[in-house]
């Protein structure tokens, strides 16, 4: 297993829309073994294929739910279904937001409160998960990185001008920027 480079907002694999997976074979084990390393690592709850530069349909998750049960796995081709977003603003406190893609840095995002994920698994099983509160918000997070959108794409003022300050600021939003867990120890 290899700690891959996180890729950095402007990398344009993270700004588009990932291809299907249509081969399930040792490279593919490799890859999401690559995943699960780069996530753990990092640390981060999630982890979207585009964000190690693979414009491929898969992500990886680790959440431990209020009774600290584990919910860990991979999720390949999937497909999303959520439940209503509410027109309130998002909670400063309660609904902050971070991403591997734009380390460091957190907002409130407004999402919906439910999520139904379906997909397969690396032995093309499938894959039923519902979910609610923060694990249906990661599904929402990483399936949004599948369709080449960051969550900044999606935060209203002023937190969007703030992002976006940010990442000129850093002078991220161009190519070829990225960190390595464990090296650079940035966290999102």
């Amino acid at each position: 297993m290899t700690i891959r480079p996180i890729c950095i907002t402007g990398d344009p694999v993270l700004h588009n829309r990932a291809a299907e997976v249509t081969e399930f074979n040792d490279e593919l084990r490799t890859l999401v073994a690559d995943m699960f390393e780069t996530m753990d690592k990092a640390p981060g709850v999630g982890l979207a294929a585009p964000q190690i530069g693979v414009g491929l349909r898969i992500f990886t998750y680790d959440y431990a739910d209020d009774e600290g049960n584990e919910r860990r796995g991979v999720i390949i081709n999937p497909s999303l279904e959520i439940g209503p977003i509410s027109d309130e603003p998002a909670d400063e406190d309660t609904e902050i937001e971070g991403c591997l893609s734009v380390p460091g840095e957190r907002f409130p995002l407004k999402r919906a409160e439910t999520a139904i994920v379906t997909g397969v698994d690396l032995d093309q099983k499938p894959v039923r998960i519902e979910a609610d509160g923060w694990f249906a918000r990661i599904f929402q997070h990483e399936f949004d990185h599948l369709d080449g959108i960051l969550y900044v794409d999606r935060l209203a003022e002023p937190w969007k001008e703030i992002s976006t300050d940010i990442i000129e600021d850093n002078g991220w939003g161009k190519p070829g920027k990225s960190w390595l867990p464990g090296r650079d120890n940035l966290e999102g």
